[in-house]
């Protein structure tokens, strides 16, 4: 992607710094998940929806969750966001400035759902609650033309699932997909030692929230690992994911596995950044750059 200014490199080491100290309170394997998830909740105070978002508490298809507009930029689309945390922490609260940019690039109205979460709820609860939300907006009289789903980590591993399932229910597939650093190999296996740039995730904390999430189910199973499955027929698709993030290879191997099924998919690669980086925008120049990327990629799914 494009060269940063001296500027932007410094915002950017800041940011790589706070980040990294933050999260490494949040997502330590010894802590129990609810203080897991109460410390994500307050560390999410800190990030910055654009100006003119609103969030509002709402449900659809039986699946609670928040629409999010943001003023003067709504046009006719809407997109169903899930959230990440590794299947066991998150929620559109915790999102609000991945969800509210996205709303606002996108001139979009956005239905982040708060599905349930591991170990309380392993698989498939996630994906059941993906595609009633999906079944939901549908029936409310959205049009699966004008329907996209995106997501980050987790929640970008449950879009592509939640494709799936929607191909195996022979229902219509959305206009698009958008994933954030998608998190679609629950076996770990291309997994490696977290790269110096990574402030978010580590393999034991994955490790854990992945075991949480199958609940003794098998890893290798499609809807958990899209990366394994057959994905012919999926919607087009765009992966933003970071140089510096523990998920690069999977995203790229996403990619490949796309092509070869004939999908339309884009890859692009942020140099230097970290997982899910995008949660910067309105600070970090580049997340602001890859929202209007994906704006511009979901303008082109129309034709």
């Amino acid at each position: 992607m494009s060269a940063e200014t001296a500027g932007q490199r410094v915002i950017a080491g800041v940011l790589r710094a706070a980040l990294s100290a933050g999260f490494a309170r949040i997502f330590a394997v010894e802590l129990p998940v609810s203080t897991q998830r109460a410390r994500l909740l307050r560390f999410a105070r800190f990030t910055f929806p654009p100006r003119g978002a609103a969030f509002s508490a709402a449900s659809t298809g039986g699946v609670a969750g928040e629409w999010v507009r943001v003023r003067g930029t709504e046009g006719p689309g809407t997109v169903l966001y899930l959230h990440g945390g590794g299947y066991c922490t998150g929620s559109p609260a915790t999102h609000r400035a991945v969800t509210g940019h996205l709303a606002a690039a996108c001139r979009a109205r956005v239905f982040a759902a708060d599905y349930r979460l591991a170990p309380e709820h392993p698989f498939p609860a996630a994906v059941d609650d993906a595609v009633a939300a999906w079944r939901g907006l549908v029936d409310e009289g959205t049009a699966p033309r004008d329907l996209v789903i995106a997501g980050d980590s987790a929640g970008g591993g449950l879009a592509v699932a939640t494709s799936l399932r929607l191909r195996e229910l022979s229902l219509p597939q959305p206009r698009a997909l958008v994933l954030f650093s998608p998190f679609v190999d629950l076996t770990l296996s291309a997994v490696g030692t977290e790269p110096p740039g990574e402030v978010m995730l580590t393999r034991p904390w994955l490790r854990q929230c992945a075991e949480a999430y199958l609940g003794g189910q098998d890893a290798r199973e499609p809807l958990v690992s899209p990366v394994l499955a057959d994905l012919h027929g999926l919607p087009p698709t765009l992966i933003q994911v970071g140089s510096d993030e523990l998920l690069l290879g999977d995203a790229r191997r996403l990619h490949d596995r796309l092509r070869q099924a004939g999908v339309r998919v884009r890859i692009e690669e942020y140099r230097s950044r970290w997982h899910v980086f995008q949660a910067s925008a309105g600070v970090l120049a580049d997340a602001n750059r890859a929202f209007a990327s994906a704006a511009r990629f979901l303008e082109d799914s129309r034709s």
